[in-house]
Order: structure tokens, then sequence, then C-alpha cells
């Protein structure tokens, strides 16, 4: 038995996998708290993330039945970018500021500033600087928090800290490292000249945690802890990850040529590289960081996918079933009508003072059909803008593996499909995250076994779900992707 844990922003999720019947046979899920404020600020408790996994390990326990005992390794997925700090005595100093905090959005520009420009930063690290990454955190802190900055003896991402509280080990990998900003990325270590910017009184070797590989054992569980969850005491934990690094794990992301696109309240694409990816220019918003499976995991974010459907149909007073029935009825195009779905400003294309639009509207088109059909193409076109930057980069792209919630619905999959021109499948196992980390920790346990193996024994892909381009529809939406990206940028 191997157990996947997956701390997110909304709550942590456990899965126990059998490698006996290779098969997920339980899942806990428990919910925490946000904090957040009109100033930028998310925030998070990480006792409540401890608090969140026991809850949902022991209710996985309960639905499985097994003996814990049973249970050989353990791996970790944590929300990305996250600071957590701790004291000497390792108690939390300061609410986690998650991925998703916008309240450091000065010091970040203070960061820029001091390394001469953005191509400057970009030639340290190897990734462009984004207000969501570590480093602006660490810099708010030391200067609106001077009181708690002083008292810091250890740095963590939210996955080091859950390894923490598992191990006592003091040590993160590659993959998370790589989206805090101060981590370079073809070099795989600290950059002392960013670390010096925003934290000079910090030591690299004291106050950050050691980089492993992604792929080695990070070691055995604290003892105390054993009583407490019930496990053995030879239980070892996985270098773990971030979310979307164990993402690309569990949907067998991890060679050249696939990519998953997780189409959920914002849209995430990303793909394995076996080679450095090297970020020439900062406009394209492309992140370049390393995957946990010693590789390289190319992303792309853009900040408006479900979160525009959904705001539409909550505005139309319309349901998902009428959503679908657009998709098949309106004709591509949408009858000449466009939306723009820049609701929450745009990361990719790097547009983050953009505003939504609604364009092309005439008395025979403005229908909530319609409406709705653009909606969803805006959000796939947006999409497809962020596939073709990273195909311009070099990368092949031969399959889409979807995930997230609008990858349910099969009409939607045959969108994406068209106007990407790039065949589309689901994976069966939905909890990517989880799913990666418990197959990292299997690989942690017994690295004589193949990680592409493990991952071909686990990832198993619905044939149900698999779509391929249409030829004609690709020609028409290639005629409407013009219209868009001229409205991207002009409309």
């Amino acid at each position: 038995m191997y157990i996947g844990i997956d701390c997110g922003t909304q709550g942590s999720k456990v899965v126990i996998c059998d490698s006996k019947t290779k098969k997920i046979i339980a899942t806990g899920y428990e919910t925490y708290p946000l904090k957040q404020s009109s100033t930028g600020k998310r925030e998070q408790n990480p006792s409540d993330w401890i608090n969140g996994i026991k809850k949902a390990y022991f209710s996985a326990l309960e639905t499985s039945g097994i003996d814990p005992k049973e249970i050989k390794a353990i791996g970790v997925s944590g929300q990305q970018h996250g600071l957590v700090l701790l004291n000497s005595d390792d108690q939390v100093l300061y609410p986690a500021k998650l991925w998703c905090d916008t309240e450091t959005q000065t010091e970040c520009d203070d960061i820029i500033q001091a390394i001469g420009g953005a191509d400057k930063y970009i030639q340290e690290v190897g990734l462009d600087l984004q207000v969501g990454y570590t480093a602006s955190k660490l810099l708010w802190i030391r200067k609106n928090k001077p009181d708690v900055y002083a008292k810091i003896n250890k740095i963590m991402l939210p996955h080091d800290y859950i390894n923490y509280w598992l191990t006592g080990i003091f040590c993160t990998e590659p993959g998370d490292a790589s989206g805090t900003g101060y981590f370079n990325i073809q070099e795989r270590n600290y950059s002392q000249h960013i670390i010096n910017i925003i934290a000079p009184e910090l030591d690299i070797d004291t106050h950050f945690p050691k980089i492993i590989s992604s792929l080695a054992s990070l070691g055995k569980i604290r003892s105390e802890l054993t009583k407490e969850l019930g496990l053995n005491t030879k239980v070892i934990v996985s270098a773990g990850g971030g979310d979307n690094m164990m993402g690309a794990i569990g949907t067998g992301n991890i060679t050249d040529g696939v990519s998953t696109v997780s189409l959920g309240t914002s849209g995430t694409i990303y793909c394995f590289s076996s080679k450095p990816f090297n970020v020439q220019d900062e406009s394209t918003g492309i992140a370049a960081f390393c995957s946990s499976t010693d590789g390289w995991l190319p992303l792309i974010c853009t900040m408006n996918a479900t979160s525009a459907t959904t705001l539409m149909l909550d505005t139309l007073n319309a349901d998902i079933e009428q959503l679908t029935d657009a998709i098949q009825n309106s004709p591509i195009g949408a009858n000449g009508l466009m939306v723009i779905p820049f609701f929450n400003g745009e990361r990719v294309p790097k547009l983050p003072n953009a505003s939504a639009s609604i364009l092309g509207l005439t008395s025979t088109n403005f229908t909530q059909q319609n409406l709705l059909k653009a909606t969803v193409e805006g959000v796939s076109m947006t999409l497809r803008y962020g596939i073709e930057l990273l195909k311009k980069s070099g990368l092949e792209l031969n399959q889409i593996r979807l995930i997230g919630g609008g990858a349910k619905n099969p009409l939607w999959r045959q969108v994406i499909a068209d106007i990407t021109n790039i065949e589309v499948i689901c994976p069966v196992e939905e909890e990517a995250a989880a799913l990666g980390a418990a197959i990292q920790a299997m690989y942690a346990y017994n690295p004589e076994i193949n990680l592409e193996t493990l991952c071909d024994d686990w990832v198993t892909l619905n044939e149900s779900t698999k779509v391929k381009p249409i030829l004609e529809h690709v020609e028409k939406y290639s005629i409407v992707y013009e219209k868009y990206q001229e409205c991207f940028f002009n409309g």
C-alpha cells in the first residue's frame, strides 16, 4: 500500500493505492479556510493543512478497512509558491502566504528593479518573476514584519513543511523549488544574488532547505508519528513536489511530446522536457520550471477558464445542460460573436490589467446560446495561444491529457481538439496530483522499477474520452483564431 497526499488551497486529499491490484482503493478529503482581503492577501494556517491531512487519512483508512501497517511509503504534493516560516523551536511564525496572494506586487517590482530589469532576472534564474512566486513574499515579510523576519530559522514551501512534519528532515527538490523565484533552474541550486536582494541577513546553508533529487527517498517517518497514524516504523517518505509537478506524474506526462491541460478555475498547460528550457523573453509568460522527475516542466497558466464559463452561466441564469446545448448547436465562431474572457485580467497573454469583452454583437446573433458558445471558444482560444507559445519554443505536443472540471464535457473536449489541432484524452483517475505523489512514493521505495513502467501501470487513459481533431473544424477555427489574436491585443 502507498499513500499520496495532495495539499491544495481548498483542502487536502489522501489516496491509498494498492500495488497488487494497481488501483486506488480509498480516498479521503478535508477542507480548510482561506484568509483573504481586498489588499490581495491570501493566507492559510499550516496547522490547518496538517489537521486536514490527518482527517483525510483516517477517513480513507476507515473506507478501505486496510491495516495501516501495510503502508510502505508516502508521497506529498503541495500547492506551489507558498511561504512557510519556522522559528528555532519549529513553530510557525506567520500564516503561509499562498500562490494566489498578490499583496506582494510592490516587492516583485522591487526585485526586478534591484537586479537591473526583467532580462537580468531571467539570466540569473532562468524564468520570469511572477507576483505569486515565493521570492516577493519573503521580501514582503522582511519589509513589513521585521519582528517575524528576525526570528526566521527555516524557510519552506507547503510540501516541504508537510515532509518536515512527517520526517523531521529539512529538504526540498528542484521541481517545487523552481517556483520560488530564487532558484536557478539550469544549475539546480539557489541564487545567492537573488537571496542577497530579498533576505541578505539569511544564510543559504542554514535557513533554506537542502536540495535533493526529486526521485530520492527523503527518509523514514518520525517514530512518534507512526504511533499516532498507526504506521510501521519503516515507512519512507519520497521527495514530493509541487502540485503541477505531481500532476504531471499522475497523468504520465514524463516523456517528450505529452502535455497536460488542467481545465479548472484557471487553465494550466505543462509538458515535460528532457532538455533544459530557456526563457528568452519575459513577455511570453512561460514558467520554465523543473519537473519532479529530474527533467524540466515548462508551464503556462491562464487566469480565466471555468471561472469564465461559470460567470457567464450565472449571469444568464443558465445551467450546464444549456452550456452543452450551446456548444453543440451554436456554429463554429458563434455566428460572429466573440467573448474575450479576461474577467480576472490575464497572465497569458501577459495582460494583467485587461478586462473581458463581448465583440461582434448584432441584432441576430445576440442570443444566450451564442454567448455561451463564444465563452467556451474564448477560453479555448486562450489555451491555444499558450500552446502555440510552447510549440514556438521548440516543444513537441502530440497529445493533450485533459483534467479538471471542464474535461468532463465531451463537446468541450472536441472544441479544444479542433482549436488546437491536437488529440485530447482524459485519464481515468482525475486526482492526478495525489496519484502522482503516490507513484513517486512507489518509485522511492522500489527504485529498481522504472518510473515510466509505474506510470504505464497506474495512469490509465479513458479511451472513451478520446477525441481527434476534425479537419473541417480545424480549418474553420484557424480563421476564428486569427480574429481572436487580433482582439487579444487590440480589442
